[in-house]
């Protein structure tokens, strides 16, 4: 855990707050490659945020929510914990071409990707769906006629996957329905899984029936109260979880699943790994988890 200073707020478009976080000893941040993102300790709760710039990280927050409201109320001077960087949705370095997909607030680890190809001279290309149209000026100026802005009514249109150079990766980065379809427009026009990238920071709703987490190793049943996280529930009882982003999207808090019926909400396992893990930052059971602690 870091302690930042914000040097300067902004606000690139309505209801979006835009901090500069710097180290206050003048020194650089860890660094961190472009898709990455950070965990903002926002009053009693903590939040990922992309970075849309690395040196110094640079975080832009639509308001939705406590924790948000809480980081909107900031000042230059007030101190912000921060844990990280961490990178789930870094460019792949060999693609051919970059074609970046952002909707809404989405845009912004799209927009560290695109500084990063233009920088180097990598070809990239950009659909972005908006209606605030943060960064937008920036992003056509950056990218010119490889930029193409849309509604989302508009998304197909503007989004020409049957039509790149072979070695072409994906990435998209915005609200769930959004990132459905252009993923589901992708397989239909025969991309491989392998190309097709992701970012996702909205996990899945917490209220669901009360259930019981069996603690393999100490021997214990641990009830968990409907609208308790399984994660906060294990913290209550004492056992330290590490966790960062409790949105189910680091992986930070992932235990060993030894049996039960699970109810996964997460956006980080794989599909084979559901049968021997769990995110308890976001996930469920319908009556009985068994866990490895």
């Amino acid at each position: 855990m870091t302690e930042l200073v914000v040097a300067r707020t902004a606000d690139p478009a309505p209801g979006i707050r835009e901090l500069t976080l710097a180290d206050p000893r003048g020194g650089p941040p860890p660094a961190a490659p472009p898709g990455a993102h950070v965990v903002l300790t926002c009053g009693d709760r903590r939040n990922a945020y992309s970075l849309v710039d690395t040196d110094p990280y640079v975080v832009a927050v639509r308001r939705q929510g406590a924790g948000s409201s809480w980081l909107h109320r900031l000042a230059p001077g007030d101190r912000v914990e921060v844990s990280g960087p961490r990178s789930t949705f870094a460019p792949v370095r060999t693609a051919r071409r970059h074609l970046l997909v952002a909707g809404g607030i989405g845009v912004t680890p799209l927009l560290s990707h695109a500084r990063e190809a233009v920088r180097w001279g990598q070809d990239v290309r950009m659909v972005y769906v908006h209606r605030r149209g943060a960064y937008a000026a920036e992003l056509r100026s950056l990218l010119g006629d490889r930029l193409r802005e849309a509604g989302r009514a508009d998304l197909e249109r503007a989004l020409d996957l049957t039509d790149q150079p072979l070695g072409t990766h994906l990435y998209v980065c915005g609200p769930p329905g959004l990132q459905d379809r252009v993923v589901d427009a992708a397989a239909r026009a025969g991309w491989p899984g392998a190309r097709i990238h992701r970012e996702r920071f909205t996990a899945a709703p917490e209220p669901g029936v009360a259930f019981t987490a069996r603690l393999r190793r100490t021997g214990r049943d641990l009830a968990v109260p409907e609208g308790t996280t399984l994660l906060g529930a294990l913290e209550a009882a004492g056992l330290a979880v590490p966790s960062q982003c409790r949105q189910g999207v680091c992986g930070e808090c992932r235990l060993p699943l030894l049996g039960g019926r699970p109810l996964h909400r997460d956006h980080y396992l794989a599909p084979d790994e559901r049968a021997v893990a769990i995110m308890p930052c976001v996930s469920r059971a319908e009556t009985l988890v068994e866990l490895d602690l």
